[in-house]
């Protein structure tokens, strides 16, 4: 892979990545309710999700769900219906009541254990088989052919690794950076119900999609 086809793939997967999708959506929500550092492991989540559909996509599966109408559609309902559960809570939770705490210190913020926000981080991730898709589809146009496969694949992925973690992260701190404006009770759930619609129109989508 020569250094031209690199920068074009990074400008390609910038473009894709910053574009906010339901990832994005989370690590900003996580951010605002449970702060940048906590939200660390939403993002950390989702990258390791697009790491798995990676190396998926890389083994074949992505041409096998393309070709296996049935598989696809399964994949995609359990997906849909996962983002749509998200949506439902979070339109239901609880905020009309009291105001959030503000963004710092963050130990004023709700004490969540890390590893719910990293599972729901990857699930979320994982939950698009359209991404397998995506990957199959995508990594042929920057592998030379002739060249070591592997080595290649390495460098794709862990250049999306870095640049998605990086706006992830990003994500998440503007998340926590809204967090002193959404301390009133109306505009948190004013918010908890636009993410919630956002995710449920996410599985919606998703739900009704075509291969």
């Amino acid at each position: 892979m020569d250094g031209l086809t690199w920068i074009t793939y990074v400008g390609v997967i910038v473009a894709l990545i910053i574009f906010p999708g339901p990832v994005a959506l989370l690590c900003t929500s996580h951010g605002l309710r449970f702060g940048r550092r906590r939200a660390s492991a939403t993002v950390l989540g989702g990258a390791l999700a697009s790491l798995v559909l990676m190396l998926l996509s890389s083994l074949g599966l992505g041409a096998v769900l393309a070709a296996s109408e049935t598989a696809f559609h399964v994949l995609k309902v359990v997906g849909g219906a996962y983002l749509i559960l998200l949506g439902i809570q979070a339109w239901r939770r609880p905020g009309g009541e009291a105001p959030l705490p503000a963004a710092p210190p963050e130990a004023r913020l709700p004490d969540v254990p890390v590893a719910r926000l990293f599972r729901q981080g990857f699930l979320v991730g994982i939950s698009n088989p359209k991404d397998l898709l995506f990957f199959a589809a995508l990594f042929p146009n920057f592998i030379a052919v002739g060249e070591p496969r592997l080595v290649q694949f390495a460098i794709l992925a862990a250049t999306w690794l870095v640049i998605d973690l990086g706006l992830m992260s990003l994500y998440a701190a503007m998340g926590s950076g809204l967090g002193q404006w959404f301390r009133h009770p109306g505009r948190a759930k004013r918010f908890d119900r636009a993410t919630g619609g956002l995710f449920m129109a996410a599985g919606g989508s998703l739900i009704a999609s075509s291969p």
